[in-house]
């Protein structure tokens, strides 16, 4: 139910949380979420979860254990296909989404209604893999979305500044919230844009914090000086917390602030 933050009851607040990566994620939010969680008043928490399997994909397993700790929706990208054991889930589990604009033949879903909020995963085009039109497929969740709520999030999994910022302003005031994830890094631009969507060009990660975007810092420094196809591994030092807060009045669907944190 809505938190009791004025008297009207009218507001919600909302926890949306960067990429989590590997198991130093996953202990992350073991040891962290449930705090932020009553400290904050959060009444849902989305997550993105496409590298919490050792940094790449997500299995059924971690599906569950996300889940467990109180997760409502799990959002992914472009990793989301790396294990094919999740696939079956991506039917059956209306809270776990994969990118919409993949189109309507791979499995899974890519929005969904969840008691009285909206959630859309897109992702974006710029040096990923190719992908349908994802502003054409915003208008589309939008439109199937908006006769059940005005609380509409949505994930836009994307490399691109520019098209991140993009698709904020061409879903201002249709939506709730357009926040970025995939780059890992968290970005200082958390902003309520003019017609009430509140924005922020990446989340940040929850994983390793002494690390290169989640990856052991030896092996991603030699990745980057030999170009040979050495497969990273997520760092095990000590894990950071990265997402934010979003407030939303429950009538109009419209941000009231989005603050941003970093729990270590």
């Amino acid at each position: 139910m809505p938190n009791d933050a004025n008297d009207d009851n009218k507001s919600i607040r909302v926890l949306l949380l960067g990429d989590v990566y590997g198991d130093g994620g996953l202990k992350a939010l073991f040891l962290k979420l449930n705090k932020i969680k009553n400290d904050e008043r959060i009444d849902y928490i989305i997550a993105n979860g496409e590298n919490a399997n050792n940094g790449f994909g997500i299995s059924v397993s971690n599906m569950n254990y996300l889940f467990s700790l109180g997760i409502d929706v799990i959002t992914s990208g472009n990793h989301i296909w790396n294990w094919t054991e999740i696939f079956d889930s991506l039917d059956s589990e209306d809270r776990i989404l994969r990118p919409a604009n993949y189109g309507d033949e791979p499995n899974g879903h890519g929005f969904v209604f969840y008691k009285e909020i909206g959630v859309i995963n897109l992702q974006g085009r710029v040096n990923l893999s190719y992908v349908e039109n994802p502003f054409k497929w915003a208008e589309r969740c939008v439109g199937q979305l908006s006769d059940k709520t005005k609380l509409i999030f949505v994930d836009f999994h994307a490399e691109s500044t520019e098209e991140k910022e993009a698709l904020g302003f061409f879903l201002d005031g249709k939506v709730t919230a357009v926040v970025g994830t995939h780059t890992h890094v968290q970005t200082a631009d958390e902003k309520i844009l003019p017609n009430g969507t509140a924005y922020i060009t990446d989340l940040g990660l929850c994983g390793p914090s002494s690390s290169i975007i989640g990856c052991d810092t030896d092996m991603a420094i030699m990745r980057q000086k030999t170009q040979m196809p050495i497969k990273p591994v997520p760092s095990t030092n000590d894990s950071e917390l990265d997402g934010v807060i979003i407030e939303a009045d429950t009538l109009s669907g419209k941000a009231l602030s989005i603050k941003r944190l970093r729990y270590f």
